[in-house]
């Protein structure tokens, strides 16, 4: 798949200083919509899990067109999300909070080829994030028949 780069970048700019507000507006979106996702967060300091996940996407639009350094990483967070007991379920609901929490912040930006390309990124960051991952195929079973 290939993504839109210049559309992601330019759209990530509409957001980019408003960091605190996408914090906010993606955990509000995130724990509000799904309940079930609040246990992984129990001990977790939300200030700095916001940190975390706006770094995390910041480096990867601004590492779209380094395809090997983004893989490793994005590899190696998906390493990690196992160990918080993230499983593979809760990444579309991770990647639905994204989605309308971007929207909500880009406002007028919000351009149905916005949207495409942010759907198409996450869609590509979920494959490599679970490649990395690495569940036993029980888990992955288990993820698809609650699909």
């Amino acid at each position: 798949m290939t993504l839109n780069v210049e559309v992601l970048q330019t759209s990530f700019q509409l957001i980019e200083d408003r960091e605190q507000d996408f914090k906010v507006a993606f955990y509000t979106n995130l724990l509000g919509d799904y309940p079930e996702v609040k246990p992984l967060f129990a001990h977790t300091q939300m200030d700095q899990q916001g940190d975390h996940l706006f770094g995390s996407l910041k480096f990867v639009v601004e590492n779209l067109r380094n395809s090997e350094l983004l893989e490793q990483t994005l590899k190696g967070l998906g390493t990690r999300h196992v160990e918080y007991g993230v499983l593979p379920q809760h990444y579309p609901l991770v990647g639905n909070s994204l989605l309308k929490t971007l929207a909500g912040l880009a406002g007028d930006g919000w351009t149905p080829e916005v949207k495409q390309a942010w759907v198409d990124a996450y869609t590509v960051i979920t494959t490599v994030m679970l490649e990395g991952a690495d569940y036993p195929p029980e888990v992955l079973k288990l993820a698809e028949k609650e699909e």
